[in-house]
């Protein structure tokens, strides 16, 4: 839940040049399977698309203000985006344009804090043209 404050926190403060979305994928610890010692929820593994609803609901709580997806249970936005379990993407017209590590260890705010950074320093410098006479 922390790390999705933050990713609220981020999207809130780049909202004037990026559009955010969440989308919540299969559940990484399971209550009936490879339990986290620092689960905050106890979810059990989605049988179907409503516990995987019921799931994400949690997932709303944390970032209340951003849009939210779900995955089908076929999982395929999981797999097609190799998301297991956590990942931060930027997709620009249809083309990833940063793709992050792979969660826990490789999802890293800062890093798509900085891509950001220097993608609103881009578009509010002025471009230089160039012009032969």
């Amino acid at each position: 839940m922390a790390r999705l404050r933050s990713f609220q926190r981020l999207a809130a403060h780049f909202v004037d040049i990026a559009d955010f979305l969440l989308v919540y994928i299969e559940e990484a610890h399971p209550s009936d399977g490879w339990v986290s010692s620092d689960a905050a929820y106890n979810i059990p593994k989605h049988q179907c698309l409503q516990d995987r609803l019921r799931a994400a609901q949690l997932m709303r709580e944390g970032a209340p203000d951003c849009p939210l997806a779900v995955d089908t249970m076929d999982n395929a936005s999981s797999a097609a985006y190799g998301a297991y379990f956590e990942r931060l993407y930027i997709i620009q017209e249809e083309k990833v344009m940063y793709q992050g590590g792979r969660g826990p260890e490789g999802y890293k705010i800062s890093e798509l804090r900085n891509w950001l950074d220097q993608y609103k320093t881009r578009l509010q410098s002025p471009s230089t043209v160039v012009i032969q006479v």
